[in-house]
């Protein structure tokens, strides 16, 4: 390769510049010229040397105001140098950084020795204008250096704030009060062919505390695949239905909520509770009867998907809504099912675990119920990572498993074959399958299929009919088939954790001992490869959902332009978790002490609060 070298020197010591094949840079620089160098520095052959810097022209000792020993790193629009950034910064901190306003109260900033919000912002971007003994790199890194802290406790300090204010006018706010004694729940769990796990009974419990009590129920139960939400949910929504309301169940996939209707309509039958499913493929005659039911309130529970929602849907008297796999949903979807009642209470449930910091901020106006326990028996399931030269292992573990009498799915991220991307797709693998597998029954489920041929294959394979299932993600949450044991996801490396997490969990719901076989590509991405090898240490959904939040960063965990979470600036929900909790505690403090926020040394907090949260907060009554 060609190396092209210019050697530099800040007058204390000499570096090398390095570019490869780039053969004109060194007639770019002229003996004696003045440039500011941004990169890596590392050594070689005793001398320190920067690999294809940053480079550009050093107009002068440094910008008015600022001492260009240390500069900032910013993120640089597009054709724009540093230095240019550099000074527009520097001007606009010192023009307008005294105009900031202090959204933490003069008394809990002394009380934490912060700086004001002003101060801080300036030295953030200046840092050199304080001693040099006051900054610490690894400070900055970690979060801990003062100026860093004060915005960040700021920034955090307001969002709690605004999160607990929602809340109390959230229990303040009248709801239903279903104050029965729960006879329809106790028949309900007397036909069940198992017993309620202590976990189970105890969120249970939670729940129809609330709905007992005339504030409103606005509640997350969250457990782990298998842990047994549904149960208690359907028990729950037993109490409203008692007291003549209708309870809605509405779920993201057309494929969850017939499952959920196949699966405890006849239960409810049983105790004298008539159920109705509403999907976008009930039509005709059939879809006139159900509306009907539900119009006039003979139908008491109805399960569906987006189709709950759409006009022309009226409930008689709906007071209970369950929202499955909420982050599936908008928040003005979950909002449209809770228009469609008096006042109904809600509960949304999540099988992909919330880690704590996010219990705090998205979920912090939410009461959490969490089902930490699976059914007595479940077996921890092997998880095997393979390359594509192992995949006649993972055949024979197929091969294995449908002999012993038991089932297994493959799944694929392509319905059909793309002329961009070079991967498997399901269609042309089940017709290959359909050879290697001779003998056994093997089918293709898409997310294209019509309603109606989708029933038929789920059916098909619970039943037991079906061995092999080749599938899209439409596998990906509710499906329930105990007699399946292997669960084979090709091209691993393209799925986040939660979808991984969630099609694992698709299998070891009988007892006997089960496969995740995960079959990826070699050359993977950083972040890839982390995923793998997270799903090969841990089964335990909060462990994934913590690391999970790591790898992608809050905003892309929970998408949180719905979520009413304003953008941070100094702060980082995972490295801040302690000073998270700090603000709080303080929000709480200051809620109890001056809940309108009239006092006048808390008039800069309320300005701040309502001009950061602008409209968000209205939406989060509704998840």
């Amino acid at each position: 390769r060609r190396i092209s070298e210019v050697i530099v020197t800040d007058g204390t010591d000499l570096m090398t510049l390095v570019w490869f094949n780039i053969p004109y840079m060194k007639s770019r620089y002229k003996v004696g010229t003045r440039l500011l160098v941004t990169g890596v520095v590392s050594e070689f052959n005793r001398r320190k040397s920067m690999a294809h810097p940053d480079v550009e022209p050093w107009e002068g000792e440094g910008t008015e105001g600022y001492d260009a020993d240390i500069i900032g790193r910013y993120q640089l629009p597009e054709r724009m140098r540093l230095m240019t950034v550099v000074k527009i910064v520097t001007e606009a901190t010192q023009k307008f950084s005294d105009y900031l306003i202090d959204g933490v109260p003069e008394e809990m900033r002394k009380r934490h020795g912060l700086l004001p919000l002003r101060d801080a912002v300036k030295i953030i971007h200046n840092p050199a204008s304080v001693p040099e003994d006051e900054i610490g790199i690894a400070d900055m890194e970690n979060g801990s250096w003062l100026p860093i802290k004060s915005v960040a406790m700021d920034e955090l300090f307001i969002m709690e704030l605004g999160l607990l204010l929602k809340r109390r006018k959230i229990i303040k706010s009248l709801g239903r009060s279903f104050n029965l004694p729960g006879t329809l729940i106790d028949k309900f769990i007397k036909n069940l062919p198992f017993s309620l796990t202590t976990a189970q009974t105890r969120t249970l419990n939670e729940i129809t505390h609330d709905m007992r009590s005339f504030q409103t129920t606005h509640r997350l139960l969250q457990g782990d695949v298998g842990s047994g939400k549904t149960v208690v949910a359907i028990l729950a929504a037993l109490l409203a239905v008692e007291d003549g309301a209708q309870a809605a169940f509405m779920a993201p996939t057309e494929i969850l909520s017939e499952q959920h209707f196949r699966n405890l309509s006849g239960r409810l039958n049983k105790i004298g509770v008539s159920s109705a499913l509403l999907t976008s493929s009930v039509k005709g005659s059939n879809r006139e009867a159900v509306l009907m039911g539900i119009k006039t309130g003979e139908t008491n529970i109805i399960f569906g998907t987006h189709a709950l929602i759409q006009e022309g849907v009226e409930f008689s008297d709906l007071g209970f809504v369950v929202v499955d796999e909420q982050h599936r949903f908008g928040v003005l979807q979950r909002g449209a099912l809770k228009e469609k009642g008096k006042r109904p209470e809600v509960l949304v449930m999540t099988a992909t675990p919330i880690p704590r910091t996010l219990a705090l901020t998205v979920y912090g106006d939410l009461d959490i119920s969490v089902i930490d326990e699976l059914p007595p028996g479940r077996k921890p399931i092997t998880t095997l990572l393979f390359g594509e030269d192992q995949r006649k292992i993972a055949y024979d573990t197929i091969l294995g498993e449908l002999k012993k009498g038991r089932q297994a799915y493959i799944v694929y991220p392509l319905v059909e074959e793309s002329e961009t991307l070079n991967l498997k797709n399901a269609t042309e693998m089940a017709e290959k399958l359909t050879s290697i597998f001779a003998g056994f029954s093997v089918k293709l489920i898409t997310g294209r299929m019509k309603g109606e041929e989708k029933e038929e294959i789920m059916g098909g394979f619970t039943r037991g009919e079906i061995d092999l299932l080749v599938a899209t993600t439409v596998v990906e949450v509710g499906v329930d088939v105990p007699n399946a044991t292997v669960m084979v996801v090709e091209h691993a490396e393209r799925f986040g954790l939660s979808q991984l997490h969630q099609w694992r969990g698709r299998v070891g719901r009988g007892g006997d001992e089960s496969y995740c076989i995960l079959i990826s590509d070699y050359r993977v991405s950083d972040d890839a490869k982390k995923r793998l090898e997270v799903m090969q240490k841990t089964t335990d959904g909060f462990v994934i959902a913590e690391e999970d939040l790591k790898i992608r960063g809050p905003g892309e965990f929970m998408g949180t332009r719905q979520s009413g979470i304003p953008a941070f600036r100094a702060a980082d929900l995972i490295r801040d978790y302690d000073t998270l909790l700090i603000a709080r505690e303080e929000a709480e403090l200051l809620i109890d002490k001056d809940p309108m926020l009239n006092d006048p040394a808390h008039r800069g907090t309320k300005q701040v609060l309502l001009s950061r949260f602008e409209g968000r907060l209205s939406l989060m009554d509704i998840g």
